[in-house]
């Protein structure tokens, strides 16, 4: 059982991990790469105004130093555009595929009866709703530059969120009676009526038009990774089911 789940685990998250990671290359990194723009605005006038001085062959050069001077004194890193961003991009894809995968089986082993491509499908509509739409209620996808509430007070929110969502949805689907019913509908809201931290002031750099395209096309392209990593679990599931004794 634990070589099936294995299995099938990390090659339903490579298959939706892939699909979705070259997805993200028409969708959402041009908007990300579009925003950094505006994340120092300072910065990038003061190396645009370096760059239109120099009228020697050594602009490009300079430029460069400009760059890495900027990416020593930010104190972290990150990787360079073009093929370097999307391995890393593509590899944090397939790590998150992978691990809703085992989410899922988790889940519909623990829940008992067969795994297929209809009930995983179902499951990962759960899943998205309880680890993605919910949250995004409260806490939208953002861009580099966008305002933000405290860190710490956001990740708690976020996973409270996801936790009572994911309880109130097994609450609700499991329970025959009508006060079962009504105590997660409770449960369900009750992170929203609390309220996720926001800042003080939401101020953003990054356009209004630029931050909500970000938005949809986040929350898209999520719902697929969680559709795709559930469909792969139900196809492979049977697939690698272990042969009778002859």
């Amino acid at each position: 059982m634990l070589t099936r789940v294995l299995t099938v685990g990390l090659l339903a998250g490579l298959l939706a991990g892939l699909l979705i990671a070259l997805l993200q290359q028409a969708t959402t990194t041009p908007l990300i790469l579009a925003a950094e723009v505006y994340e120092k605005p300072a910065e990038a006038l003061a190396a645009d105004g370096t760059a239109a001085h120099r009228h020697d062959g050594h602009a490009a050069h300079d430029g460069h130093a400009a760059h890495d001077g900027h990416a020593a004194h930010d104190g972290g890193w990150k990787p360079a555009d073009g093929l370097p961003r999307l391995f890393y991009t593509g590899i944090a894809t397939i790590a998150t595929a992978v691990g809703i995968s085992f989410l899922l089986m988790a889940g519909m082993l623990f829940a008992g009866g067969p795994i297929d491509e209809r009930r995983s499908l179902a499951w990962a509509i759960a899943g998205f709703v309880a680890a993605g739409l919910a949250p995004a209620a409260g806490l939208a996808p953002e861009l580099p530059g966008s305002a933000a509430g405290d860190l710490i007070g956001r990740q708690v929110w976020w996973v409270g969120t996801a936790v009572a969502t994911a309880f109130a949805l097994w609450l609700f689907l499991r329970a025959d009676n009508l006060l079962a019913r009504l105590v997660a509908i409770v449960v369900l809201l009750a992170p929203h009526a609390i309220g996720a931290p926001h800042p003080h002031a939401f101020e953003s750099r990054v356009p209004a038009e630029l931050a909500a395209q970000f938005t949809a096309l986040s929350l898209v392209v999520q719902a697929l990774l969680w559709a795709f990593a559930g469909i792969a679990v139900g196809f492979l599931w049977p697939r690698f089911a272990p042969r009778p004794a002859t």
